[in-house]
């Protein structure tokens, strides 16, 4: 008997979910037949549509309706928790750490394929900010929105029971680096929370919160088009948030974040949103990656210049054939990533039946953003909305993208609900540090170590 060809995906990610979703479709016959095996090697067990995390954050989506269950979705692939090293492709085989190996003390492992698909996604960019490793806070994952909101509506607490001035502005001052999505639409959806919460304390006012987002370019939401980018600035300066372009981080020390036009803002809280570069393992790998890091491929989907090894997403540089100037790449976002995944999925199944391949080609259709609850921004198939029409037209793309029937349902549930009750203002900081209060209780009292237990 033969062994059944092996795909290997690296992440569970936009890209790597949806292809293997993609794949055991196309390959049912083989799967069925024992000729073909998808593993999926992710290191969670669940792929989070990152767009929603705003949304988690601010108490509008639960955060389990923010994440896909693999198992459930991916019936019928071998899913593998863990994290892959390294790659060496001209031997087929992927080292890896799980779980297990992990509670064994066994190291790493080996795993061998025929197929070999990258999409281990993006990490925060950060840069060499003195201070930035030891307060800063990223936004991008579910845990780390959840995290953040319990540290927002922990520092109002923080404001409201101090009698130090000092700490009780650091407290209530709330720097996020970075105009992009996440930045942006983190800080107005949680600008917006806290100024709703703020009325349920006697002695904080919305006023009294102090939000400042700070960009190093001359414009945020660059994909919504120069004109709509403007428009958001001047509606976060309306809510009195504070836009600070051509200005960068230089550090956060001692809880001070200093800004490179000189002010000083003693803050408990900064937030990292600048950015996101290529996975770490790419460059565990013997395959070819371009001058940012990302692998470079063919329209195909294909890897350049080697044969069985599949790339899609931000670890991508794939070509735009729909571009006027040549030489442009697919910009590294979830509109291309989900439709690359199809794509992909498609041409895997081709070359293992011996059959030809298609390229890569979507114009670039145009941006949403939201700027918080009712309040948002769009340029689409060269339309430039804003306000209410752009906040419905970004709910309604994102619903419209969200894996499975089941998400869908769940998340218009929940703003359906969230539009007739009030907003949940409730920290859960607790859920962070569950075995804090047992290990207390559990640690024996000061001088009682040497007495007898029943």
């Amino acid at each position: 008997m033969t062994e059944p060809a092996r795909i290997l995906v690296v992440g569970g990610g936009y890209v790597g979910m949806y292809t293997a979703l993609r794949l055991q479709r196309q390959l049912r016959t083989e799967l069925g037949a024992g000729t073909a095996e998808i593993v999926v090697v992710t290191p969670e067990p669940y792929m989070t549509y990152q767009p929603f995390l705003p949304e988690a954050a601010a108490g509008s989506i639960s955060p389990r309706h923010v994440v896909v269950p693999l198992r459930r979705v991916l019936d019928h692939c071998r899913i593998v928790i863990g994290e892959v090293h390294s790659v060496d492709h001209s031997k087929r085989t992927a080292t890896l750490s799980t779980l297990a190996t992990e509670e064994e003390g066994a190291g790493t492992l080996d795993l061998t394929y025929d197929e070999l698909v990258i999409a281990p996604g993006s990490v925060s960019r950060t840069l060499p900010v003195p201070g930035l490793a030891d307060h800063g806070i990223g936004f991008k994952t579910v845990e780390e929105a959840i995290g953040l909101r319990n540290h927002v509506i922990e520092q109002m607490d923080i404001a409201s029971s101090t009698r130090d001035p000092a700490i009780r502005d650091a407290a209530l001052t709330f720097v996020f680096v970075g105009g992009g999505y996440a930045g942006v639409e983190a800080l107005a959806e949680l600008e917006d929370m806290a100024r709703y919460t703020a009325r349920y304390y006697h002695n904080v006012k919305p006023e009294d919160l102090r939000w400042i987002l700070v960009e190093a370019s001359d414009r945020i939401l660059p994909e919504v088009g120069e004109e709509m980018g403007r428009y958001a600035v001047r509606e976060l300066r309306g809510r009195n948030i504070d836009v600070r372009l051509r200005t960068r981080l230089e550090t956060c020390e001692d809880r001070v974040a200093v800004l490179s036009d000189g002010t000083r803002l003693p803050t408990r809280t900064v937030v990292w949103t600048a950015g996101v570069k290529p996975a770490p393992v790419l460059a565990a790998t013997d395959l070819p990656l371009n001058e940012r890091g990302r692998l470079r491929c063919t329209a195909r989907l294909t890897v350049e210049g080697v044969e069985h090894a599949w790339a899609a997403g931000d670890a991508a540089a794939v070509p735009d054939v729909t571009a006027k100037e040549p030489g442009t790449e697919c910009a590294p976002n979830a509109q291309h990533a989900v439709r690359q995944a199809k794509v992909l999925a498609e041409n895997i199944a081709a070359s293992l039946r011996g059959q030809p391949l298609k390229e890569y080609a979507h114009a670039y259709v145009g941006s949403v953003a939201s700027l918080g609850l009712h309040k948002g921004v769009a340029h689409v198939y060269g339309r430039k909305l804003k306000g209410y029409p752009a906040w419905f037209m970004h709910r309604a793309y994102h619903l419209s993208r969200v894996p499975t029937f089941n998400r869908k349902a769940r998340v218009l549930a929940e703003w359906t609900l969230s539009g007739l009750f009030k907003r949940e203002i409730v920290s859960l900081g607790s859920l962070e540090h569950p075995r804090a209060e047992f290990e207390l209780a559990a640690a024996p009292p000061p001088g009682d170590g040497d007495e007898p237990r029943s």
